[in-house]
């Protein structure tokens, strides 16, 4: 090898020392970030009431279950509104049957002493989600002594989440 070669060889050998010598870094941060919503999700049981004797001496009861799941921490209220029944308020509901009527209320408690209405912060029920579905019972009663006909009577209620 010449000594000019050697020479050449000598300074690419250097070049490329010297460059891990001056390496150098440089660095960045991000941010990561996400909004969580507030959520709910509800479902709710039919009330079937069964039979109903307009003569017998004692109101006939029933229940439903409304299940809501909401995102942790989120508060909320379940209301019930008066159901489809001509005249129906919420603390007397009317189930028909053509043109006939049977009357009921929908309660909070099992004692039947709170009906459960649709206007937040006055008759509804509220909670704060859990992240879990939680059950709330609905408690219904059709008063004795009812004046109607015979017959199947029907009404829809809407349940209404608010968070």
């Amino acid at each position: 090898m010449s000594t000019a070669g050697a020479r050449f060889i000598t300074v690419v050998l250097l070049a490329l020392a010297a460059r891990g010598v001056l390496a150098a870094t440089s660095t960045t941060t991000f941010q990561v970030t996400a909004t969580v919503l507030s959520s709910c999700n509800v479902s709710a049981t039919n009330l079937a009431f069964g039979t109903y004797d307009p003569l017998a001496g004692s109101p006939t009861d029933g229940s439903s279950t409304v299940t809501v799941q909401c995102t942790l921490l989120a508060p909320f209220n379940i209301g019930l509104n008066a159901g489809v029944g001509s005249g129906a308020t919420v603390s007397a509901r009317i189930m028909t049957s053509g043109a006939n009527t049977l009357a009921y209320s929908l309660y909070q408690d099992a004692s039947r002493a709170t009906v459960w209405g649709n206007t937040p912060a006055t008759d509804t029920v509220s909670g704060t989600g859990t992240g879990i579905a939680v059950p709330f019972t609905v408690y219904g009663r059709i008063p004795n002594g009812q004046n109607t006909a015979p017959g199947s009577y029907t009404d829809t209620i809407t349940v209404t989440v608010n968070f």
